[in-house]
């Protein structure tokens, strides 16, 4: 019996690659969700145990939908050479092509790119299989995020590399062709984690938070909370001289993964939201990532929505927890990104105690409220990915995928809902119960041009 928390229930790994066609489909699928649902997850090979969460290999899971069928599922490794077991650090420095790839998954450019943030991407097929590390062209002088943003006006894709050293902070745009144009140093940055960033219309928002690169640490990832970093954000101007202007500005202690959006407000403002942890939501988490003692009964069971108001002008932040909720995973309709949303989604998470369900939750900014779509009793949703519907006239009218893994019946499910509310339209049935995983993305068949099985 293993004692990683990773390793078991929901986060149970699968032990081998299939492929199946002609998937179950209850209700109707919407004609327009023609391509794929490609998610991530860390999934180490039978065998092997982790010593963190985030150190398990990548494993990529996609399921195929055209004109109203579910053509196919199929799960492949992602086959870098950490996979084999070569080690990140050499005697040379880190091997950046080393990388579970396991943390979230993008097309850009006609290419479909695994991610981590320690590493460079690695390219994938149409049907997941690895064709190789991707250092676009030789431009990408340092790890990428896993975490870039696509913008939707411009098509650009904007992202960062961090390292806890020196150049702490590389700042990257690509065209829409996958060519990077613009790449740079961003001054005054340290070596706290910076797992995510968020983009507006007019800046680049980074977040440092209250965790540090810790040269201790035995888990195999090299961080932990530290009082004596200071938790600020960083808003950089866009544009190819930005980084002479950044600005950052002091917040209360804190750590967040991921952002949910940025954005100006009619002031001027930029506006920042995602899910942060304190001190002890970050112990909790931690603990249950390493398989330690004193962790809760999940990851995020401290994870609450914050918003950041940041006046460039008074150089004051007014910030506050807007809801009392556990949740992670914060989704949108990517539209919106970078400008002011109405909506946003999430993955609701019991509390340390265990108490509370696993749900999909919708936020809706104007009112205040929130709504939520509970899964059912041992039942876990992946994050809801947002896919706009044909001819959409409201910021919500679209579909919410999420891949739910059910405990009880050993089987997963891809759930399609009505974004505007909640509402179930379809379930496509898994022939497996599908890994509890990290992030992924919705690819459309135009993505790839021609698009030929």
């Amino acid at each position: 019996m293993t004692s990683k928390p990773f390793l078991t229930g929901h986060y149970t790994p699968a032990v081998d690659e299939i492929t199946a066609t002609g998937l179950t489909v209850e209700g109707s699928l919407p004609p327009e969700l023609s391509g794929r649902l490609i998610r991530n997850s860390h999934n180490p090979k039978p065998g092997v145990t982790p010593t963190h969460w985030f150190k398990g290999s990548g494993m990529v899971h996609g399921i195929r939908l055209q004109d109203g069928r579910a053509e196919w599922y199929r799960n492949r490794w992602v086959r870098t050479p950490a996979l084999e077991g070569a080690p990140y650090m050499t005697e040379t420095g880190p091997d950046l092509t080393a990388s579970t790839a396991g943390t979230h998954v993008i097309e850009h450019g006609g290419r479909l790119l695994a991610l981590c943030e320690a590493n460079v991407p690695f390219e994938l097929t149409r049907d997941l299989d690895t064709v190789g590390a991707y250092d676009f062209g030789g431009r990408l002088r340092s790890a990428m995020t896993a975490h870039p943003k696509t913008d939707p006006v411009t098509g650009e894709l904007h992202f960062f590399g961090s390292s806890p050293f020196p150049p702490y902070l590389m700042y990257y745009v690509a065209d829409t062709e996958g060519a990077i144009t613009h790449g740079v140093e961003v001054p005054g940055a340290t070596a706290s984690l910076k797992h995510d960033f968020a983009l507006t219309r007019h800046h680049v928002v980074f977040v440092e938070g209250t965790v540090s690169f810790d040269p201790n640490g035995h888990s195999g990832i090299p961080y932990a909370w530290n009082d004596a970093q200071p938790a600020r954000i960083g808003v950089m101007p866009r544009g190819a001289d930005g980084a002479e202007h950044i600005r950052w500005f002091p917040v209360e202690p804190g750590s967040m993964l991921h952002a949910a959006n940025a954005y100006e407000d009619d002031r001027g403002r930029v506006v920042l939201e995602g899910p942060t942890v304190d001190r002890e939501g970050f112990r909790l988490s931690w603990n249950w990532w390493v398989g330690a003692p004193g962790r809760g009964a999940e990851p995020n069971a401290r994870s609450y929505i914050r918003r950041w108001v940041i006046d460039l002008t008074t150089e004051s932040v007014d910030e506050q927890i807007v809801d009392d909720l556990a949740v992670e995973f914060p989704t949108l309709n990517e539209d919106f990104l970078g400008a002011a949303h109405r909506y946003q989604y999430a993955v609701s998470f019991p509390d340390r105690n265990g108490l509370g369900g696993y749900g999909i939750v919708k936020y809706d900014r104007t009112t205040g409220t929130r709504s939520i779509r509970e899964v059912g009793d041992a039942r876990l949703p992946s994050e809801a990915v947002f896919v706009p519907a044909a001819a959409a006239t409201r910021e919500d009218d679209g579909y919410l995928l999420t891949v739910v893994s059910d405990l009880k019946q050993d089987a997963s499910q891809l759930l399609v809902m009505d974004a505007s509310g909640l509402d179930r339209i379809a379930t496509v049935h898994l022939p497996r119960r599908v890994t509890a995983g990290i992030h992924g993305s919705w690819i459309p068949d135009n993505a790839f041009g021609d698009d030929v099985d």
